[in-house]
């Protein structure tokens, strides 16, 4: 009884932090994953013939650093003006989907808005996809944030051996952190690099669609479904609707509706089920039932960003749980086989 008590206690206490918190949170996450994408970078730069001997360290992360900088720039630059543009051009477009629905409704004689309301209740297209907006915005507006936490990340790498060193003096348990933390780097920089891959060449197949069929803010959607793809099981399905829901708002005729529809939903079948699981494999080893439910509860604590920030967690969280022997039956039940020694490459800090 004391135990589930204190249970309740410690899940209270963390998830009010990570609500109460999450503007200091969510930066710091996500510059933790530009620093995981830093060292990947970096891994394949040192792959070039000579590179260790004519780039030092210090030059590489520079370089990097930079790269990703101008690459953040040039985004929140197209972003933010695709943005504006929706927001101030989605009244324009407005009376199309309402001739239509009206069309359609005089020609099957029923009611279509009052049906849709039955099922769906009041749904705001122009809502959802301005709470999307501010979302990306909001992150696009803690880039600031996220350099600088990324930047003291940077700084704190060259003396964390050192730190962790002492903080362990038995040698077994330093080997034992450094296992944990080469198996939590390993397995995220693994699923970062390839979820990456994979949405990039969604979004950009993507965009080639919707400059054919002429959307408006091509650059904005293509961006959407490349952001919207890291979301497990849901995301490629709001990533194919919202555009197509948008060209019948921008042309007011089905023909573009269902291009976009059946073409950006065509990508999203063939890159998600043929390719992606090609790439991924059996990688990360989490259960199906655990992505949905941490696709939930990551939402309800940290809303979009949670979504797309629920599986490199729960990973995270898997691994560490199966160091102790107290949590180990919970890295289980995380998993998708059971078999939670499958993490088993080692990577030196």
């Amino acid at each position: 009884m004391k135990n589930a008590a204190n249970f309740i206690i410690v899940t209270v206490a963390i998830i009010t932090t990570l609500v109460m918190g999450k503007g200091i949170l969510i930066p710091f996450v996500f510059a933790l994953i530009f620093w995981f994408f830093t060292r990947e970078i970096r891994k394949t730069i040192y792959k070039l013939p000579f590179a260790k001997k004519f780039i030092p360290k210090w030059l590489s992360n520079i370089l990097v650093f930079s790269i990703i900088i101008l690459f953040f720039g040039f985004i929140s630059e197209i972003i933010t003006n695709s943005i504006s543009n929706l927001t101030t051009s989605y009244s324009k477009y407005e009376p199309n989907v309402e001739r239509i629905i009206t069309d359609l409704g005089s020609y099957f004689q029923i009611d279509i808005f009052k049906s849709i309301k039955s099922v769906v209740g009041d749904f705001d297209y122009g809502s959802v996809l301005g709470d999307v907006a501010n979302g990306i915005s909001s992150l696009l507006g803690d880039t600031f944030m996220i350099v600088i936490y990324a930047l003291f990340i940077f700084l704190e790498e060259s003396s964390l051996k050192v730190k962790l060193t002492k903080m362990f003096t038995s040698k077994e348990n330093y080997n034992q952190l450094q296992e944990m933390l080469g198996k939590i780097e390993f397995s995220i920089s693994n699923y970062l690099r390839l979820k990456t891959y994979v949405s990039v060449l969604t979004g950009v197949l993507s965009y080639i669609i919707l400059i054919m069929v002429g959307i408006d803010s091509a650059p904005f959607w293509a961006f959407l479904i490349f952001l919207l793809n890291y979301i497990p099981t849901i995301g490629s399905l709001v990533g194919t609707v919202f555009p197509a829901v948008f060209s019948l708002i921008q042309f007011g005729e089905f023909t573009p509706f269902l291009i976009v529809l059946i073409a950006v939903g065509a990508i999203q079948v063939i890159v998600g089920n043929v390719i992606e699981p090609k790439l991924f494999g059996k990688s990360l080893n989490l259960s199906p039932l655990v992505t949905i439910l941490a696709l939930a509860i990551w939402g309800q604590i940290w809303g979009i960003t949670g979504m797309i920030l629920s599986v490199p967690i729960t990973v995270i969280m898997m691994i560490i749980f199966a160091q102790f022997d107290k949590t180990k039956s919970v890295a289980i039940m995380l998993s998708e086989s059971g078999n939670i020694d499958q993490f088993s490459k080692k990577i030196t800090i």
